[in-house]
């Protein structure tokens, strides 16, 4: 902040933290019903789209946002092993 103040720029924050709820599935995941939805148990449902607290959804944000960058004018770094 001190950094945007002393040079004058322009400062943008983006809320992500919902972002992929709204994607498409990349694999087939099956979950159980809530308790009370449903009177059969042993049946389950076939999700269609990411739900909140998937355990997929942060490696799925990691792929389209690094999908997003090397799109745009970015380059990975050699040197780095995280990617």
């Amino acid at each position: 902040m001190a950094i945007v103040n002393q040079y004058n720029l322009e400062l943008e924050q983006r809320v992500v933290e919902t972002a992929l709820l709204h994607q498409d599935l990349k694999e087939i995941i099956y979950m159980e019903h809530l308790e009370g939805f449903m009177e059969n148990k042993s049946k389950g449902c076939l999700l269609k789209k990411y739900v909140y607290g998937l355990k997929q959804i942060p490696m799925q944000w990691h792929r389209r946002f690094d999908e997003f960058l090397l799109k745009t004018v970015f380059v990975k770094n050699g040197h780095d092993s995280c990617g």
